[in-house]
């Protein structure tokens, strides 16, 4: 251990973060590798460690031959202190090595609030922020992950971007800088070929001219790049990397258990969710495969708990087949099964006694609407009758706490929607009343709201976000409506939706916002300790940029939008018509009922796995 962090790690909360060495870490003898790769979050360690996606790349890049893929979190605020005093570069958690040198620097980025994390870990790393000023082939800047399907905002700082899913890309991508360090490629002749490869975006390849009015005239690809960057996926999920060999934290971290993978993809088409739509098509995994995978992993790591994982798990067609196969494993090692993600239109008495045994603590269900006719312009597809009888399924089964998740904000939204959210809230504590077997024990429900952020390759990322005053109006309102002392509300700062907003629609005009607010001190805000409003309305002021026009403006249907170069699969079309079948407040069916055209099944050879 480097003696600067021996000193350091007594003066700072929760030192585990840094010092590595947790079980199933992998660890590789520098003389036998030829590429090192810093995979890099944006984030804490607590975060990062929970990500799934995170430990599955981390996998798969470790299993090539000569490479080693170490990780590298982005440090508290007291952490980053003491080694910048120390004059301590960031470092990777395996081998305490500065990542300076290092081939690659991978972000993995899902929300637009760690963009200014970005510029801190490579500052902190001794690294130009500037793709520009990186001149030489290494270290190579690379990002993926769910904000990069609009990677404008940060396009000036990172090298190319990996759209989709990286399994496969990663490993083409690598092999083909290995290829260009040794056969003596610039870096301008590497960016050149590694645009050629499905699922690679690159930047500086790509002029963007505007309006007069600051809107997009035209994408220009340059030197070959191609017009539009589809992402990538896999097609079989049986035969994509699992980690069963997870690392094991030493210290606690957010999911902290086996997070197992069923499916990808969302049959539901909800019009607000971004990850419904860029996740398409649905790929299940095989029940028995989902089964040996959940076993062997809790037989290596020791957890005592499995959450099965999927955008919306209670969708998985087999899924009484894999609880029944891991019962009797579960009841032996007492194992818990968890669902994170529970549709109300499918909960059942029979899926709920499958669920957590023995620990009938609270269930999660998110309605997103007050009223039918919203959850009809958004396509939710839940009755409140639905989530009444699941209600009262859980209250009859033991539960005694319920969580409600709802929108302010959406399209379309009407004062009488958002005094719904409150109606519900009182009828679902009626059920309570009328199925609770033992009502001793008392009841806990708690109403969440989140403000409506448009996102890109949504139907609705045409729409604007409302005021941050209108919020807040109707955030009053709804917290007013609430009578019944068993509801608790809470609702989510405004503030940080406002800029996640700009960020979500932006152009690169953002990214000299985004370095003069860094310069200015933002670092992690995503977390509301280091987040502040004042500071990025200076930064704003300061460059000239108006956020209103990227987060409260209607885009128009011919638009260019910032993102135009990129494609999730699902055809502009399709998203265009779903927003109009909106504005009348009516539904599409769901993926497995009816195939509606979206055009991400071509992706797989034209049949999604649903």
């Amino acid at each position: 251990m480097d003696k600067r962090l021996e000193r350091i790690l007594p003066r700072v909360q929760k030192p585990a973060r840094y010092v590595g060495g947790e079980y199933n870490a992998v660890m590789k003898e520098r003389s036998e590798v030829d590429t090192r790769i810093a995979f890099c979050f944006p984030d804490t360690y607590e975060i990062g460690m929970s990500n799934l996606g995170m430990r599955i790349l981390y996998g798969v890049m470790n299993n090539m031959d000569g490479v080693w893929c170490e990780r590298v979190f982005a440090p508290w605020g007291d952490m980053e202190k003491e080694m910048r005093r120390a004059g301590m570069p960031l470092f990777a958690l395996e081998s305490g090595d500065p990542i300076t040198n290092y081939d690659i620097v991978a972000f993995s980025v899902g929300y637009e609030m760690a963009f200014p994390a970005i510029l801190n870990m490579l500052d902190l790393a001794g690294i130009p922020i500037h793709s520009a000023e990186r001149t030489e082939l290494t270290p190579l800047v690379i990002a993926g992950g769910t904000a990069m399907y609009n990677a404008e905002p940060i396009a000036d700082f990172i090298d190319l971007v990996s759209l989709g899913e990286g399994e496969e890309i990663t490993v083409e991508l690598v092999e083909l800088h290995r290829q260009a360090r040794r056969e003596g490629w610039t870096k301008a002749e590497f960016l050149r070929r590694a645009a050629q490869l499905p699922g690679i975006y690159v930047p500086s390849l790509y002029e963007i001219t505007y309006n007069d009015d600051g809107t997009v005239r035209e994408i220009i690809p340059h030197d070959g790049a191609p017009g539009v960057v589809t992402k990538r996926i896999v097609r079989d999920m049986d035969k994509s990397y699992f980690p069963v060999k997870t690392i094991v934290p030493s210290t606690e971290i957010v999911q902290d258990r086996i997070m197992l993978e069923l499916f990808r993809g969302c049959i539901r088409g909800c019009r607000f969710c971004q990850a419904g739509y860029v996740y398409r098509p649905v790929r299940n995994r095989s029940w028995d495969l989902c089964a040996r995978y959940g076993v062997e992993a809790c037989n290596d790591s020791g957890y005592q708990e499995v959450t099965l994982s999927s955008l919306s798990t209670s969708d998985y067609p087999p899924l009484t087949e894999l609880c029944d196969e891991l019962e009797e494993f579960c009841t032996q090692r007492h194992v818990n099964l968890s669902l994170p993600s529970l549709r109300a239109d499918n909960f059942s008495m029979n899926l709920m006694q499958r669920l957590a045994r023995g620990r009938k603590t609270g269930l999660t269900f998110a309605p997103e609407a007050g009223t039918q006719r919203l959850r009809d312009v958004i396509n939710k597809n839940v009755t409140l009758e639905e989530l009444l009888r699941s209600c009262h399924t859980a209250f009859a089964g033991g539960y005694n706490a319920v969580k409600l998740y709802f929108m302010l904000g959406l399209p379309t939204e009407t004062d009488e929607d958002v005094l719904g959210i409150a109606d519900i809230a009182a009828r679902v504590m009626h059920e309570w009343r009328e199925a609770a077997p033992n009502k001793n024990r008392g009841v806990r429900i708690t109403v969440s709201t989140s403000w409506f952020v448009p996102k890109p390759h949504t139907a609705f990322q045409w729409e604007p976000q409302i005021t941050r005053e209108e919020y807040e109006r109707r955030v009053k309102l709804l917290r007013e409506a609430i009578k019944t002392k068993t509801v608790n509300y809470n609702w989510h700062d405004s503030a940080t939706s406002v800029i996640e907003a700009v960020l979500a629609r932006g152009d690169r005009k953002l990214c000299k916002v985004l370095e003069t607010v860094w310069r200015k001190g933002a670092t992690l805000d995503a977390w509301e300790e280091y987040f502040s409003y004042d500071r990025w309305q200076e930064a704003f002021a300061e460059c000239g940029v108006d956020p209103a026009f990227y987060a409260n403006r209607r885009r128009e249907r011919d638009e260019v939008m910032p993102w135009s170069m990129i494609s999730s699969g699902v055809t502009e079309a399709y998203l265009w018509r779903e927003y109009e079948r909106s504005q009348a407040a009516v539904t599409t069916p769901d993926c497995r009922t009816h195939c509606n055209g979206c055009g991400a099944n071509l992706l797989v050879g034209g049949k999604c796995n649903v």
